[in-house]
């Protein structure tokens, strides 16, 4: 699942007229670096969602080769993460499935990211596995930090107005058990996250590799120089 249905208002006014997901970075979409990442993965097949500025997406869409896509459709009603996820659960074949967020961007580290987060999944312990990077290694990102993590992997979050060690990279590995029961509508995923931590059923894994918040229009050419310099 690749969620491409946000308006994308941090990134104004490059948004004003290209959905976020279709913003160039190091000469392509964003969408198509994840697109690239899961297919090198061995992911055969990719659901969607799309809200804002939905044609510009579905026509870049079509004409890739190499992945079967499927399109969430969200036109009447954006539905948040969760929301977006329950709809699109039609089309979801596999379980555990991976969820990434559009403007992803992350370079691996001794072994392929996504390869390495599946061959940590345990479905007997887990309801989601998300992918973390140390607050220190997570380029452009503003924030305090969102979990911690135990010694057996499992999270809790950050505490109000404290510091976690821990950032949410936009990609998890998640079981259809997380989606069980869901709010109707749109709502976040992070209350269907809140009742797994509460379950003792949500965990993390670091990444080895750098990751990116390309979420405001000056962290596009930041992370390029960055790229550059690798």
């Amino acid at each position: 699942m690749v969620m491409a249905a946000g308006l994308g208002k941090r990134m104004r006014p490059l948004t004003a007229t290209r959905p976020k997901p279709m913003i160039e970075l190091a000469g392509q979409p964003m969408i198509d670096h994840v697109l690239d990442r899961l297919e090198q993965a061995g992911v055969e097949k990719v659901v969607v969602n799309v809200h804002y500025l939905p044609d510009a997406i579905e026509a870049h869409l079509a004409a890739r080769e190499g992945l079967e896509i499927a399109i969430s459709d969200e036109r009447e009603a954006l539905l948040e993460t969760g929301g977006g996820l329950v709809k699109a659960l039609p089309l979801i074949e596999g379980d555990p499935f991976l969820s990434c967020n559009s403007d992803n961007f992350w370079v691996d580290g001794p072994s392929d990211t996504l390869r390495l987060l599946a061959s940590q999944w345990d479905g007997a312990r887990m309801d989601a596995l998300l992918l973390l990077v140390p607050h220190a290694r997570a380029f452009h990102h503003r924030g305090r930090g969102d979990f911690h993590l135990d010694r057996h992997g499992r999270l809790r979050r950050r505490l109000p107005n404290k510091v976690a060690p821990y950032v949410f990279t936009g990609i998890q590995l998640v079981s259809k058990r997380l989606l069980r029961d869901p709010p109707a509508g749109k709502f976040s995923t992070n209350i269907l996250w809140d009742r797994a931590i509460a379950e003792g059923r949500l965990y993390g894994a670091v990444h080895q590799g750098l990751w990116f918040d390309v979420g405001t229009p000056p962290a596009i050419p930041a992370t390029e120089a960055i790229l550059r310099d690798e």
